[in-house]
């Protein structure tokens, strides 16, 4: 069980909440974890699980403590890391995560680590060179 499993469920059981609620919430992530990637917001995230935007995104806040979009950033720039740790180039990783645009990847990366992408992944690279020499 994840931690967001269990957190989940410990809301659950002490709020009584709405079991459909619960489980809609609980797809909704792992939609987002498995298709990161792909180009989701918040009106197809509610159409595919057949409710309100505004709704979900309520549920999924009051859930996770984050807005579906937040996670979903998160996830990426998580997903990012293991790519740039990996020898992925700047560019690839970008769009292959599932961001349209270098300089709001970049940004965000930034805003979320406190390094440029290249600049974490020049620290990742003489880390395991560090590692590799003993």
């Amino acid at each position: 069980m994840t931690f967001y499993e269990k957190k989940v469920n410990q809301v659950k059981n002490s709020c009584y909440s709405n079991d459909k609620q619960i489980q809609t919430v609980i797809e909704t992530r792992h939609f987002i974890d498995t298709n990161f990637d792909q180009d989701l917001n918040l009106d197809f995230l509610s159409h595919i699980k057949f409710t309100s935007k505004y709704h979900l995104q309520r549920l999924f806040k009051r859930y996770y403590g984050l807005t579906p979009r937040q996670y979903l950033i998160d996830k990426r720039i998580e997903k990012s890391k293991e790519n740039l740790k990996n020898g992925m180039t700047v560019t690839e990783t970008c769009f292959a995560v599932g961001f349209e645009s270098l300089g709001s990847f970049s940004k965000l990366f930034k805003t979320k680590t406190g390094k440029s992408p290249s600049k974490f992944q020049k620290e990742q690279v003489s880390r395991s060179n560090l590692h590799t020499d003993f």
